[in-house]
This record gives structure tokens, C-alpha cells and sequence, in this order.
């Protein structure tokens, strides 16, 4: 269902009011990501009908660019091509990835309510860090349909509850999102970055030499194809060259004393690198959600031959998140189940957000703080009606 924004509240009190499950959505793009929703409880009949999904598409609106102020205020449906469209012509954008699975210009890029919802970010967190830093203020709809709002429009706000960042990486489990204020910046006149190809040892070292470095990149990636080798893209943004010049130097130099061959970059070439881990096809088998400590990362990505056989991946290497992805042929479902055991093991965690028909492995583990995510649950939607069986931490 896609309702008008004066007909939104009086749907959902409805919904309540009746105890139906219904599923909070924004463009319906990345819906099937994660666990499967699960159905009502039936019928007199024994039907069992799916949960209502009630869509945000014509929450579609920027309600206020303050560019002297660095905010933006959108509605939740708002596409984020279209918001980054305007930031543009202001020289601004939300420093966030697109999405993973976007297209090379933020095709199929979802909404903003959905990007929040999901909360899952990609390289620029390097430097810019994740969807819910970028959050100021929030506005919902709870399960019962009463609207609330936290946080404020500008970025030193520290009144209230933080309900933004308890709300980012919900997967629609506890309201429905209903406008986002987010901080912009200016968008980087320069921007250029290395490729780095060398054995794993080599190209650890440099990645962790980096990031005790005084430098500050855009984003260090780890990247890997299937049967390839790693390899590391430093990107890297300045408001002169002259400074980018000296950043690319200094890291080409210490690069060219380890043995690591290094092939300069110009923003085409940067782009066409970071997009070129996206997947042969549009929606991949398998898709997951990898994060480790970033000291672990070597140690991960040493078991090519093991459990990461079959798999292309990009991992931070900051951050130790990522992605990954394969074809139902090249990843058996046991392979998938070693890989979430190792990541466990350094410390890490993985979550499957697409599988292939036929298997059932959880989206993800209970988590050490499941009482608390559930009370939290219960204080939100007391009735159980929104995501039924997607409530990350509680595993399905």
C-alpha cells in the first residue's frame, strides 16, 4: 500500500487497532534483503496472508536545504539519487555510498527512510564514518500511529533520547521512518586515488601504515575477486591538487620500498575501481554482510582457499565491514555456515542478507544483548506488528 502522507497515520492506527502485522518500506528496492518476514498467525479459514507492506513513496519531498547550515530535511521516501541530485547543485552531497547494488549513477538507489533503516554503510566510512553519524533528527510513526520526533536540525543537538541512532540499522522492527534531517558536506574539487597490487603480507603492512598515518583517505578498500588475489584502493580527496600531489607521492614512495606496484588514478578511474567490485549480475545468490576487527582482517583474507573460496568481497580497511557475494553454484550453503564460524572466531560477525531458494540459514545470531533488544521491542511495538521475525540481535 502506498499512501498519501495525509492518509499514512490513520492507516497504521487502523492497522493497530485490528493487531495486523504490517511491514514499514520505502521504494520496495531491497526488500527481500534479510530474514523473511513472517506471515500473521492465520485465520478461522487457516489462510495465512502476509504481512500489509506500507510504502513511504510519496513521502517524496525535501522539506529544507539550510546549505550555509550544512543540514537537509527530507521526507523518508525521498529517493537518494534525487537528494544528492540537489545537494549537487549546491556543491554539497551526504557523504554515503550508494547503496550496494545501485547502478553507476545511483540507479535503484532506494530511498533515504530506507538507508536509514538498513543502516549499512560502505568505504566512505573511512573518513566520514556511517549512516546514523549523519543523522541530526528523526521523525516516525509508531506501531499505534503516534508521531514522534528526536533529535533537531542542527548538528550540535544533544537534547532528548538518541532515538536516531536507535532506530538506524532497525530494519523497520520498531516505527516507521517518516523524515530524515541529515548533515551534508561540500563536495571534494579533487579527487584522485592508488590501486595497490602485492602480495597479502606487503599490502597488510601498508594498510595498517596507513591508517597509523597522519593521512586521512577517503576510503581504503580491500578487493577481491573470486580465484583473484587482494588488492588495496586508497582513495583519496583534497581541495588542491597540490596536496593530493603530496599525499600520492608519500604513499607511492613507502609503497615502491615494500615492492607493492601502485597505478595512479584520476577521478574516472577512481570511480570505475569502486565500481568494479559490484556483482556480474544485478542480484546475486548470496549476499553478505562481513564485518571483522580491522587487525583480523589479514588473517580473514589469508583463507582464500578456504572459506572464502567462490566469493568476490570488499572489505574496509579501517573498519573491517563489507560485503559479499556469490552465485548459488560457486558458494555451496556449508561454505557459508564456515565463513560466519571463522568470522566469529576473530571476533567478527556475519549476516546473510540474500540466499539461495532452498536454503535456510539464519540472516543472523542472537546477540550477547538480546533481553535488552527485546524489551526494547516490547516497548515499542507491544503488539508485535511491524517486521515480524526482523529484528536484528534476535535470531529468527
Amino acid at each position: 500500500m502506498t499512501p498519501e502522507p495525509h492518509e499514512l497515520q490513520a492507516l497504521v492506527r487502523q492497522l493497530h487497532q485490528q493487531a495486523s502485522p504490517w511491514l514499514p518500506a520505502g521504494s520496495g528496492s531491497r526488500l527481500h534483503w534479510g530474514p523473511p518476514v513472517q506471515a500473521s498467525g492465520g485465520d478461522a479459514a487457516g489462510a495465512n496472508p502476509a504481512p500489509t507492506v506500507i510504502s513511504t513513496a510519496r513521502l517524496d519531498r525535501i522539506l529544507e536545504h539550510s546549505p550555509g547550515d550544512f543540514t537537509v530535511t527530507v521526507e523518508a521516501g525521498t529517493p537518494l539519487v534525487v537528494l544528492q541530485q540537489e545537494l549537487q547543485r549546491h556543491r554539497q552531497w551526504l557523504a554515503l555510498d550508494w547503496p550496494w547494488g545501485s547502478g553507476p549513477s545511483g540507479e535503484a538507489s532506494g530511498s533515504v527512510g530506507g538507508l536509514v533503516a538498513r543502516g549499512l554503510a560502505g568505504g566512505y566510512r573511512q573518513r566520514y564514518l556511517g549512516v546514523r553519524d549523519q543523522l541530526i533528527g528523526i521523525g516516525l510513526l509508531r506501531a499505534d500511529g503516534t508521531a514522534a520526533r528526536a533529535g533537531g536540525k542542527v548538528v550540535k543537538n544533544v537534547a532528548g533520547y538518541d532515538l536516531m541512532r536507535l532506530l538506524c540499522g532497525s530494519w523497520g522492527s520498531l516505527a516507521l521512518i517518516t523524515s530524515v534531517t541529515l548533515r551534508t558536506l561540500p563536495l571534494p574539487p579533487q579527487r584522485r586515488g592508488l590501486l595497490l597490487q602485492a602480495p597479502l603480507p606487503a599490502l597488510a603492512a601498508l594498510n595498517r601504515w596507513l591508517l597509523d598515518s597522519s593521512l586521512s583517505p577517503e576510503r581504503l578498500d580491500w578487493q577481491r575477486r573470486a580465484g583473484g588475489e587482494a588488492r588495496l584502493l586508497v582513495g583519496l580527496a583534497s581541495i588542491t591538487s597540490q596536496t593530493l600531489d603530496e599525499q600520492l607521492d608519500c604513499i607511492s614512495n613507502r609503497a615502491a620500498e615494500q615492492g607493492i606496484a601502485a597505478l595512479a588514478l584520476e577521478p574516472e578511474g577512481l570511480e570505475a575501481a569502486i565500481a568494479s567490485t559490484g556483482p556480474a549480475t544485478p542480484q546475486p545468490d548470496w549476499l553478505l554482510r562481513i564485518g571483522v576487527p580491522a587487525a583480523q582482517l589479514e588473517t580473514l583474507l589469508a583463507d582464500a582457499d578456504g572459506c572464502l573460496r567462490g566469493l568476490d568481497l570488499e572489505l574496509g580497511g579501517g573498519s573491517g565491514l563489507g560485503m559479499a557475494w556469490a552465485d548459488a553454484g560457486a558458494l555451496p550453503t556449508y561454505r557459508v555456515e564456515a565463513l560466519r564460524r571463522r568470522c566469529r572466531q576473530l571476533g567478527g560477525h556475519l549476516s546473510v542478507l540474500r540466499q539461495p531458494s532452498g536454503s535456510s540459514l539464519p540472516a543472523w545470531l542472537d546477540a550477547p544483548s538480546r533481553p535488552l533488544i527485546e524489551a526494547i521491542k516490547r516497548q515499542f511495538d507491544p503488539l508485535q506488528q511491524l517486521a515480524r521475525g526482523r529484528l536484528p540481535g534476535v535470531q529468527a
